[in-house]
């Protein structure tokens, strides 16, 4: 039997919304996304990095697969290739990224407003999502100097959650939004993930980081107001960390910028230890897996989404949303899964889409959206 399909001569089970447990229903009112406009052929990137990595202990040969097995054809960054072949401070990187990620930010936000048919000043709350540079202030009122919001708006900027952020920044803008039902949330996520290469890392991790890392950015306005009635339902919204696995993934802060860590076997963690997550969080809102009727996944990696689609029961290639995004933008860490939501309601998709990505912690963030 297909998954996602119900059992013969059992009707798809549909989350109910709104559900008194839950309280008002959050809705996406706009969901917009934006890339620098450097574009990063794969083919491009790997010639560079066979060049830059030739006196990698034990050849450079042995790991050229990591490039092709990606499955990635476009990355999109804030620097041209000939940047990433020159050191760079700290310093340095953060003032690209400060640059940057307002840029993308702004153009974002501007998007999901005309989407949406708003001004900034309708804008009653801002959550923030990053976690690939430091800005103090906060990126969000950095934003304010370009965008006329209200200076009465309340901003909410996270750090940390990596490519969980995704999903668990679109739980926190909901969670505000039912708090306040006659407010309107604007959700931003930016992730440079490519400024962090350096190019004198030759671990395994780093070269894994250039096959896959892209920039982007996301915004989304989320509301429970009657006028987005029709509007996209979210909800409801979940998380897992796991004990002992602050090592899966993450930064380590080294003199020269950030340094990834991937120090476990993500794409077996996947098979192995997701299922149960997914299953009991199903169950707390009284549904199963055969009740969703597609997926809405970050694409972590090519192995993660094979992962993926063997832990959901599905056949390989169905999760073709989030193929694409990583095979046009690389990993942009919590931006890409806003990305594969951004062409899954595009394609008109019906019944409850479960959204799933995995970040630092070790930690699944998961939520239901259900178009209306």
């Amino acid at each position: 039997m297909t998954l996602g399909a119900p059992a013969p001569g059992k009707p798809r089970k549909l989350f109910m919304f709104p559900r008194s447990d839950l309280g008002p229903t959050p809705r996406i009112a706009a969901l917009a996304t934006a890339v620098p406009s450097y574009d990063l052929p794969q083919a491009e990137v790997a010639a560079r990095a066979a060049a830059m990595f030739s006196t990698t202990p034990g050849g450079f040969a042995r790991l050229a697969p990591i490039y092709a097995n990606a499955e990635i054809e476009h990355r999109h960054a804030c620097a041209p290739i000939d940047w990433f072949t020159e050191p760079h401070s700290f310093g340095e990187r953060n003032d690209l990224f400060l640059k940057n990620a307002v840029d993308l930010l702004t153009e974002a936000a501007e998007r999901a407003l005309e989407q949406a048919g708003l001004d900034p000043t309708d804008i009653d709350a801002i959550v923030t999502i990053c976690s690939t540079g430091i800005a103090t202030p906060g990126l969000e009122a950095r934003v304010m100097e370009r965008l006329p919001f209200r200076r009465d708006v309340e901003r909410t900027p996270v750090f940390g959650l990596g490519c969980a952020g995704g999903v668990l920044g679109l739980a926190r803008a909901a969670a505000m939004a039912q708090a306040k039902p006659q407010s309107r949330v604007l959700l931003l996520v930016v992730e440079l993930c490519a400024l962090t290469f350096r190019n004198q890392d030759r671990s395994k991790s780093n070269l894994v980081a250039t096959a896959l890392f892209g920039d982007g950015a996301a915004a989304a306005i989320v509301s429970c107001r009657e006028e987005y009635a029709d509007a996209p339902r979210l909800g409801p919204w979940g998380e897992h960390t796991w004990p002992d696995s602050l090592d899966v993934m993450g930064w380590e802060v080294a003199d020269d910028g950030l340094k990834v860590v991937f120090s476990r076997d993500i794409p077996t963690l996947v098979r192995e230890d997701l299922r149960p997550v997914i299953d009991a969080f199903l169950e707390k809102n009284g549904a199963a897996l055969n009740d969703v009727a597609g997926f809405v996944c970050h694409p972590g990696g090519a192995k993660v989404i094979d992962a993926l689609e063997d832990c959901f029961g599905l056949q390989r290639g169905d999760l073709v949303h989030a193929r694409r995004v990583l095979r046009e933008h690389g990993n942009m860490s919590a931006a890409t899964v806003l990305f594969v939501l951004r062409e899954t309601l595009d394609a008109k998709a019906r019944g409850p889409q479960l959204m799933t990505t995995l970040g630092p912690g070790f930690t699944a963030g998961m939520m239901v959206v259900e178009a209306a």
